[in-house]
């Protein structure tokens, strides 16, 4: 049985829902809403699992899901040389959103990361601590800021509402996700020129380390008429 993990709530698992119908394969939920068990119409073989989309990455490399849809960024954030574990099927064309490193919008002498990683030096010279940036993608700023040769800052962690992170003095800076930047202008944020970390969206993977055969599943998917 080959074992399909969708996310288990709101727009992106209807969204998920619409695009595999839209392919023959139809997916439902089983059930009250509080169970995480689902139905497939449309091919044999395939147990729908419904998850959090935090959880689908970490399932996937554990062998324990044979495919599964989640961001880009989850799968990058939380699996270490993901390459090794999971490989993309199909960008599923939702879900778009960009990871991003905002700063104050009062910050005008701030527009890149050259000049971030030269006021943190100021900043830590003046405060007696390193310039704090909120984010809950640790792995994917860290390498990012390391590969851009910026230095002098330390990562707070945020889990929720990391806009609001400056505003609440918890952080001189955020990095997040953004699908649109109304958030972030909202919160009298501004993103840096240079401060694209990546681009997501939702994505079906395949686990390279499940044992099972989902040849049959991804070739209705990108086959479809």
């Amino acid at each position: 049985m080959i074992k399909l993990g969708v996310p288990s709530k709101g727009r992106l698992m209807q969204e998920t829902f619409d695009w595999f119908s839209m392919r023959g394969v139809k997916l439902s939920k089983s059930g009250s809403d509080r169970e995480y068990v689902g139905r497939v119409d449309g091919l044999v073989g395939i147990e729908l699992v419904l998850l959090s989309a935090g959880e689908i990455p970490r399932e996937l490399a554990a062998g324990r899901l044979h495919m599964g849809v989640t961001g880009t960024d989850l799968v990058h954030e939380k699996l270490a040389n993901w390459s090794d574990v999971v490989s993309p099927v199909a960008e599923m064309g939702f879900g778009l959103a960009n990871l991003i490193i905002a700063v104050p919008a009062w910050w005008c002498d701030v527009t890149c990361l050259h000049d971030l990683d030269a006021i943190a030096a100021r900043f830590r010279a003046e405060h007696g601590f390193r310039l704090r940036v909120a984010t809950k993608y640790h792995r994917l700023i860290r390498q990012f800021m390391t590969e851009q040769g910026v230095a002098d800052y330390q990562l707070v962690d945020s889990q929720g509402a990391t806009e609001g992170a400056v505003k609440n003095e918890t952080a001189e800076a955020i990095a997040d996700i953004t699908s649109t930047g109304a958030t972030i202008k909202a919160n009298h944020l501004r993103i840096l020129e240079d401060g694209l970390v990546l681009k997501s969206q939702a994505t079906l993977w395949h686990s390279k380390v499940a044992q099972g055969d989902c040849s049959a599943l991804i070739d209705k998917v990108l086959n479809a008429p």
